[in-house]
């Protein structure tokens, strides 16, 4: 559930807060550093701010800061879709915004090296008071090909009898073959497959030379019986680290519809069994989800204590995008423990609210804690954050301050950059703010609609008015992937039965 933020900072606090504040907002951006030394050119201190019990009873924070993990995961929104299209609404559990949100590509600026550029915007929405604001982050476009790493990629494979339904199992079988005649001959393949026990029927193998080997073996998988998600893992991880290429990425990637019924069936017990394997050798977990019935949360929390992120495909099209046209972003990292951080001036800023990241949340006090898990991130992804804000009357000047922080995929070392936003450039609305702005906001809204929370965001329109936005956000551009978000709120008004 996500909390609204007043800030009261107590005495006993209010003087860490403040070092903090002042940290972030002069230590970082155009006038700091991004090497992660945390040099400051000047000093700023923020008068502790009356306490506001806001709007739909509102939860007291102690922080004007929002601290949480990059996320670009994207299952979510994937297996929201394919729900509505089966005519059933989703879960309101399996709903998470960021995902929804993070589903469509914007045009931020990009870096040139590895780590991220940061933009922060804001508009008003029609609640009084009340404004969206978007930190975008984005890392450096795809380099071509043949320039990339080498990739190591260990191919777990759900072959429990739950995958013999059609769009499982088939679907699994096309994606691998895509992705492996989409490989280099200088990447290597390992197959290993899972039901009651686990086995690797392919051993880490060059591909040039040997890629029908590897199709054959694609070929041959077939249904047996239970789910012991666990035992393939764990074998995964084993067969990854014994074929694990110093020189190159190296993935796990898990493709299962995630309904675990046999043996180690809770992800942190999973992992904890292969942690060597992922924090010492620096093994991350891609995880692929299929079928109309799927385990999302089982998925979602592999990814995330697996140092990497979860999508979901429910056709030949989603496949040939996940395994073709996104591979780079699939297999290459360009940011490990990536971590956000987002500091709102208590003079201007009333309270706040961070739409989705609910199990992204990372301790304040942790931002620059290196040794505290963040996202891993690829090239070509960006991620957005959106805020609700409510501003005090009559603020004026600056309104925040966004910091990412990452350490380089090969050498570990920390950098940082930042953006600040001030409170001029929430002047426009919502519905005239730029093109990605106006997505990234439906999306949110969509979420929040099908969440079915106690408490309704800022501004969000009935799903009818909501599903005639994003169709004229798709014609605007020919977007297609509008197109299907226009097509999935409708189905969802339609069987909501109301606006």
């Amino acid at each position: 559930m996500e909390e609204y933020r007043t800030r009261r900072p107590p005495l006993g606090t209010l003087l860490a807060l403040t070092i903090a504040g002042g940290l972030l907002l002069t230590g970082c951006g155009a006038g700091g550093t991004s090497d992660g030394s945390n040099k400051s050119n000047g000093s700023a201190s923020f008068p502790a701010p009356a306490y506001s019990a806001g709007q739909s009873d509102t939860q007291e924070s102690r922080s004007n800061l929002s601290t949480f993990a990059l996320d670009v995961d994207t299952a979510s929104y994937g297996y929201a879709r394919r729900t509505l299209a089966e005519g059933r609404l989703p879960e309101p559990s399996t709903v998470r915004p960021e995902e929804f949100v993070n589903s469509f590509r914007q045009d931020y600026e990009r870096p040139r090296g590895n780590g991220f550029t940061v933009t922060v915007d804001g508009a008003r929405t029609s609640s009084y008071g009340w404004s969206l604001v978007r930190v975008g982050l984005a890392t450096r476009a795809a380099r071509p090909e043949a320039e990339r790493r080498p990739a190591a990629l260990t191919f777990v494979v759900d072959v429990s009898g739950s995958m013999g339904e059609p769009g499982r199992l088939d679907l699994v079988r096309d994606s691998l073959g895509v992705m492996t005649d989409r490989l280099r001959d200088d990447d290597s393949v390992a197959i290993v497959t899972f039901s009651d026990e686990a086995e690797t029927v392919l051993p880490m193998t060059r591909l040039g030379g040997h890629r029908a080997r590897v199709h054959d073996a694609i070929d041959e998988l077939e249904p047996t019986n239970s789910t012991n998600l666990g035992a393939g893992v764990r074998t995964g991880y084993a067969t990854a680290v014994k074929g694990l290429r110093p020189d190159a990425t190296n993935r796990v990637v898990l493709l299962s519809d995630g309904l675990a019924n046999t043996g180690d069936t809770d992800a942190d017990t999973i992992l904890e069994r292969i942690s060597n394997a992922r924090r010492e050798h620096g093994i991350t977990l891609f995880g692929v989800g299929v079928g109309s019935e799927y385990g999302d949360a089982l998925m979602e929390r592999l990814a995330d204590r697996g140092d990497g992120h979860t999508t979901y495909v429910s056709t030949a099209e989603d496949a040939r995008t996940v395994f073709s046209e996104q591979l780079p972003q699939n297999v290459e990292l360009t940011a490990r423990d990536a971590k956000a951080q987002v500091a709102f001036d208590p003079r201007n800023v009333r309270e706040f609210r961070l739409i989705g990241y609910d199990d992204r949340r990372v301790p304040d006090e942790d931002f620059r804690d290196d040794s505290v898990d963040g996202g891993e991130v690829g090239p070509g992804h960006t991620v957005t954050a959106l805020y609700a804000v409510r501003t005090r009357p009559g603020a004026a000047g600056h309104l925040a301050t966004a910091s990412v922080r990452w350490l380089d995929p090969d050498t570990r070392a920390p950098h940082e950059e930042s953006g600040q936003l001030e409170t001029d450039s929430l002047d426009g609305d919502l519905w005239h703010a730029s093109y990605g702005f106006q997505v990234a906001a439906t999306a949110a809204y969509f979420a929040d609609d099908l969440r079915r929370g106690d408490t309704r965001l800022p501004g969000r329109p009935g799903l009818a008015e909501l599903a005639d936005r994003a169709d004229a956000l798709a014609s605007r551009r020919h977007d297609a992937e509008v197109r299907g978000l226009a097509e999935a709120i409708q189905q969802a008004s339609d069987l909501r039965g109301t606006d």
